[in-house]
């Protein structure tokens, strides 16, 4: 059985469909099983939808404008609303 560690490293090959039958029903065991890396896996999921997953290369940056695009639509406080 796969320890937390090794699903977070293979969690990215989970999501592109990358893995053997074999690794996948281990991961989904995994999964089923522990609620931290289940949620580690649900928002890598969801950061890739919002960042729109175009299948860069890995290390590829993104462009400053899809970065900004991002970070507008994240729920942060405005300067009004932070306390101090």
């Amino acid at each position: 059985m796969l320890n937390c560690r090794e699903v977070t490293g293979q969690a990215s090959g989970l999501i592109d469909g990358e893995l053997s039958w074999m690794q996948r029903l281990q991961m989904r065991l995994h999964l089923a099983m522990c609620k931290h890396c289940s949620r580690f896996v649900r928002q890598l999921r969801l950061l890739r939808a919002a960042l729109g997953h175009r299948g860069q290369a890995a290390g590829d940056p993104l462009p400053d404008a899809e970065v900004q695009r991002v970070l507008d639509g994240l729920p942060f406080p405005t300067r009004e609303e932070r306390p101090d």
